[in-house]
């Protein structure tokens, strides 16, 4: 086990398992730099604090101020504010509110953030303590105090913002593009998302909370960017215990959660730590200045019992009482089909651990991803591989836990010439000096292409020779690609600061395969193949000048 650990994704009730290998931090300096409140949803039943959030994103009701402005129609402050903008704009042939209910997390959040004033209410609190604390033989339920509450209240939101049976198949990229041409006023989104279309389109975007009867009431949700361990055997060494505290201070403290957010729009947990607000949240600054902050619950039975609930709503399957019984019976005997249902036995193990010619987990994971297609050549850039492939039966979850994300996928025909121009983006040192690869890791993972290149210093490479299945590459020919990747780390100036080239990266987009992610990408492939493929060698360094 490492001596610090991140987790993006996290609920204490999924990591509950490591507990006993982790260090309880509520004593600790760095702890004290919290607002209790976000402390309080990490902490156990025996008082222990072991994971720590780092700043938080926003994700709330976003609104196009633009088209109020437009339409004369004044942002809700409360409630029933937020109802009359309703019913004001589709007076006016403009859907007051909607969301991409497709998605689990967009059932969670829409289901506990009407409702956070009960969830935050001392039984919320309680009952969430006690959920978190389950142990693997006491499976804890619903409660019967503030869980029916919560369900008539999602009951009287999906009638207030006038959902209807087919909403629960709406998806991220169809409701998104709606709101972009001015056909939705209001979106469940985030504060990132709202300042990327404010930038992109000009469009005012900005972020309204979860509105209680009051604006006293109202509330932002978040989720931090990612919690933080550490490693139990770390209080063994006292001098490395010590360093840990002080990466730990450093890391929260305002210069390092500055970094740690890249310029995204978060806000933060902690205590004196002033990361300038986004514009986007000029409107919910109250909601701050009083730390209505909620940290959303999202275990993995949470967020799929939430999804499957909540389109039996939708479609008028359920009503508030019948969706609170279904819910919490299935809290109690969940079953994730994902990590149950052995979906293959893998043969053949491969290390991530790069060599010489690149990792063979993750050749053997593009291998299995260009099978889905077979497409000539495929491409993975931003590290696509988080672990080892070992031999032995693998479950759907499993088999996702080889990705690092769930990264988009881009397939289309691409000339010989412009593979080379995407290779060199990809590899080579810029003439400003920018680097897109900082450590072998980030090198790009390619299968059907292979390609060599010279480590002129450590930590930086130059591009020599590609060739597609053993043959040079064509540059005057055309070949089928697979993209699949996340530019941010490659474009943002805090890292590798190599923005992809124009020209290329608008021809990638009209190729992106629209809600359908790597790792979908990734199941369909395995269907094929029942099997990670054989990897093989993509890449060739050679020590040079």
């Amino acid at each position: 086990m490492p001596d610090i650990i991140t987790c993006r994704r996290f609920s204490l009730n999924d990591a509950a398992a490591l507990s006993p290998y982790l260090m309880d931090l509520s004593k600790t300096e760095v702890a004290g730099t919290f607002y209790t409140s976000y402390l309080n949803v990490n902490k156990e039943n025996s008082g222990a604090i072991r994971w720590l959030p780092m700043c938080a994103e926003v994700d709330s009701t976003m609104a196009n101020k633009d088209l109020f402005d437009e339409y004369n129609i004044t942002l809700p402050t409360n409630y029933s504010e937020f109802l009359e903008v309703i019913e004001a704009f589709e007076a006016v042939g403009i859907k007051g509110y909607q969301t991409d209910w497709n998605y689990d997390y967009s059932c969670l959040e829409t289901m506990q953030g009407c409702a956070i004033p009960e969830l935050m209410s001392l039984e919320g609190t309680q009952w969430r303590r006690n959920y978190e604390s389950e142990t693997e033989d006491e499976s804890v339920g619903l409660d019967d105090t503030v869980w029916p509450k919560v369900f008539e209240k999602y009951e009287q939101f999906l009638k207030d913002v006038h959902c209807k049976p087919g909403d629960e198949e709406l998806q991220f990229s169809v409701v998104t593009e709606a709101y972009r041409n001015g056909e939705i006023a209001m979106i469940r989104n985030t504060a990132a998302l709202a300042d990327i279309i404010s930038l992109e389109d000009g469009t005012n975007s900005v972020i309204l909370p979860y509105f209680g009867e009051t604006s006293d009431d109202s509330w932002l949700l978040t989720y931090p960017m990612c919690q933080l361990a550490v490693s139990k055997n770390v209080e063994q060494d006292e001098a490395k215990s010590q360093a840990i505290q002080e990466i730990l201070m450093a890391v929260f403290s305002e210069e390092g959660q500055t970094h740690v957010a890249a310029g995204t729009s978060v806000l933060s947990y902690n205590r004196e730590v002033n990361i300038a607000t986004s514009p986007s949240l000029q409107y919910v600054q109250d909601c701050i200045d009083s730390n209505h902050l909620y940290m959303r619950l999202a275990s993995t039975e949470i967020l799929a019992i939430s999804q499957d609930v909540g389109h039996k709503m939708i479609t008028g399957e359920y009503d508030a009482r019948e969706a609170y019984e279904d819910f919490g019976g299935q809290l109690i005997h969940y079953v994730d089909p994902d990590a149950e249902e052995i979906l293959f036995t893998q043969e053949k193990a491969y290390s991530n651990d790069f060599g010489i010619h690149g990792s063979a987990a993750a050749s053997s994971l593009m291998n299995t991803l260009r099978a889905a297609f077979d497409d000539q050549i495929a491409v993975g850039y931003s590290p696509v591989t988080s672990t080892s492939i070992y031999n032995g039966t693998y479950t759907l979850q499993q088999a996702k836990w080889v990705l690092t994300a769930r990264n988009a996928i881009y397939r289309g025909e691409y000339t010989g010439e412009e593979v080379r121009r995407i290779m060199d983006w990809l590899v080579n040192v810029k003439e400003d000096g920018s680097n897109p690869i900082l450590h072998r890791n980030l090198m790009p993972v390619t299968s059907g292409l292979e390609y060599t290149v010279t480590e002129t210093e450590r930590g930086r490479f130059r591009l020599e020779s590609i060739a597609v299945d053993g043959r040079p590459l064509d540059e005057a020919a055309t070949y089928t690609m697979l993209l699949v990747g996340a530019d941010t780390f490659m474009e943002h100036e805090t890292f590798c600061n190599c923005p992809m080239p124009e020209d290329l990266k608008d021809k990638r987009e009209a190729y992106l395969v629209s809600d359908f992610s790597s790792q979908e990408c990734m199941q369909e492939a395995l269907e094929k193949t029942k099997q990670f493929l054989e990897p093989t060698e993509y890449v060739t360094i050679i020590p040079g000048k």
